[in-house]
């Protein structure tokens, strides 16, 4: 990236977005400060919401660094592109990622147009990622050089031309060297804790996000293994596969859990059964995947690859076969855990993200 192009640095008011901006200015850069408005807690919300400190924040990151700081409302985007999009799926019974459509349709899709818009070149932002060019001109997405913070599976549904604008100057650097370069500049968020919230949402828990805006629909929970009723639950969206906390039904068996295997629309049962390489449903060898998005070349033939189910999980070996209509089929060399209709699959060739998919 030349010195002469001008970069907008998404920040959110966190260490990480603050050390991007630092890094490239040091590095001479032409950049400005923004901050994403995507949502302030307008209907109350159980939890903390912590918007206007965060823009506090990231605006006196700016004024240490010297360099412009503005707001960039999206609000309006970010609840047809995402809110819509989680509340839809939860309705549906999926198990939507507002995280990785948050990257696609707003950080890499309407603010990098405003970006463009404004006269910028590229986007900045904090994630541990990195991007390289390729011989021929494209650019490979590659895990954060800190495995424990990598975040390269939240951009799994970018395509090439938003990779090519965008810029991840913190890919390369541990978190505890991070948090030392934020401190040795006098940056104001260098001890400021890392968030857990919905993606610009805050500290809020999904399930009291969800009692907000989706009605309760009280249902039995099943087990699996025989039908028998074991307790009542107040709504699927709820729970997902795999899911071992909350569920609200003791098993009344020595050193033995409940863990849900799976969820029934037409009678709006909740499936369960002991935590065992046995459930039900538990466990899967193969999985398909919808809506296909590649950063890369699309993989049109029966390869080898591997792919990484969730967040924090390892990459495990698959065997990919694509079936026409941007769907493919998934063969795992190992069973894996909980994979829940309305998740992603990143698909890897190796460190390289090439795309990723959703579960059907």
């Amino acid at each position: 990236m030349s010195a002469s192009s001008r970069t907008l640095v998404a920040m959110s008011g966190g260490v990480d977005s603050s050390v991007a901006a630092l890094l490239l200015k040091q590095q001479g850069h032409d950049i400005v400060g923004a901050y994403m408005k995507n949502w302030i807690n307008e209907d109350n919300v159980i939890g903390h919401c912590p918007w206007m400190q965060d823009i506090e924040d990231a605006r006196a990151v700016c004024d240490r660094l010297g360099i412009e700081f503005r707001v960039v409302n999206l609000m309006q985007d970010y609840r047809e592109r995402v809110v819509s999009y989680l509340l839809d799926g939860y309705k549906r019974g999926l198990t939507p990622n507002p995280d990785i459509m948050c990257n696609r349709e707003i950080k890499f899709g309407v603010f990098r147009q405003w970006a463009r818009d404004h006269g910028f070149d590229a986007v900045a932002t904090g994630h541990y990622a990195r991007r390289t060019e390729l011989a021929d001109g494209q650019f490979a997405l590659i895990e954060g050089a800190d495995k424990n913070k990598d975040q390269s599976y939240f951009l799994t549904l970018l395509n090439q031309a938003q990779l090519a604008d965008a810029r991840f100057p913190i890919g390369h650097i541990p978190k505890p060297d991070l948090r030392r370069l934020a401190a040795e500049a006098g940056l104001p968020t260098a001890a400021k804790k890392d968030s857990q919230g919905i993606c610009f949402i805050g500290e809020v828990k999904m399930q009291d996000f969800l009692r907000q805006y989706v009605p309760d629909q009280p249902g039995p929970i099943l087990r699996a293994t025989d039908g028998r009723e074991v307790g009542r639950h107040p709504g699927l969206h709820y729970y997902t596969i795999g899911q071992r906390k909350g569920i609200g039904v003791p098993s009344n068996t020595d050193n033995q859990a409940y863990v849900v295997v799976g969820k029934r629309a037409d009678d709006n049962a909740l499936l369960v059964a002991f935590d065992a390489a046995d459930a039900p449903g538990l466990f899967q060898t193969e999985v398909r995947v919808h809506s296909l998005q590649w950063n890369a070349s699309p993989v049109t033939s029966v390869q080898r690859l591997e792919g990484r189910v969730r967040y924090r999980d390892p990459r495990v070996a698959i065997e990919f076969i694509p079936e026409g209509g941007n769907t493919a089929l998934v063969r795992f060399e190992e069973p894996q855990r909980g994979l829940a209709s309305g998740q992603i699959l990143a698909i890897h060739d190796g460190e390289r993200l090439l795309g990723g998919g959703v579960y059907i």
